[in-house]
């Protein structure tokens, strides 16, 4: 029997504070949703992008507005690739940590770089008032899978069986392009994707539309 991972699947009271939020997608048929926070970074996003091309698989990338300025020609290459996007603020910033004036500046900084009405908070973190504020202005997009390859400590191996044991209809998986995930990414993402493929999941970006 699996045993459940409150990191890789929130419980069901957490995602119930936030019930306007996209958790999960509701879909017929064995439909996935891979995602990737914290890009554009050159050397982990493009190695994703040229994977995705080889397996014709659309996915999103919720992007940081700081690399966006910093690695415009990669991020261009996420949406000439067909992929999706959204705002993940413009440095990283957490909710819970930083005033509602503040992280609203953020995020609309980040959207000077991204446009997008997709966003995804940090870490999943945001205040209730900031959430009532940004969800009349976006569609705010969490996730029903959190591989964890972001976790240094834990071997690619893990990161797949994150996948394998969690993974269902309507899933939104969370993968990082970023340099701290590199490894389990370069190892996981791969054999993931082999491993849902086998089992019948298709799989597709979520659809945004510029503001």
């Amino acid at each position: 029997m699996k045993r459940f991972d409150p990191r890789v699947r929130l419980p069901g009271f957490f995602t119930s504070l936030f019930e306007d939020a996209v958790w999960r997608m509701k879909e017929a048929g064995q439909v996935v949703y891979l995602t990737f926070d914290d890009g554009p970074i050159p050397g982990v996003t493009p190695w994703v992008l040229d994977l995705l091309k080889k397996e014709e698989i659309k996915a999103t990338f919720f992007c940081v507005g700081e690399n966006v300025q910093k690695h415009p020609k990669v991020y261009q290459q996420i949406l000439d690739s067909g992929h999706s996007v959204g705002n993940h603020t413009f440095n990283h910033l957490q909710g819970f940590k930083n005033n509602d004036q503040a992280f609203f500046a953020n995020t609309e900084k980040a959207a000077d770089y991204i446009d997008s009405d997709l966003f995804r908070p940090p870490h999943g973190l945001l205040k209730a008032s900031q959430y009532n504020y940004l969800k009349k202005k976006y569609r705010i997009i969490m996730w029903d899978l959190i591989t964890c390859d972001y976790d240094t400590r834990l071997k690619p191996e893990k990161i797949l069986k994150n996948v394998t044991d969690f993974v269902r209809s309507g899933s939104i998986i969370t993968f990082h392009d970023s340099e701290k995930a590199r490894i389990n990414l370069m190892e996981a993402l791969p054999l993931s994707i082999q491993w849902m493929k086998e089992k019948g999941f298709r799989f597709e970006a979520i659809p945004f539309r510029q503001k």
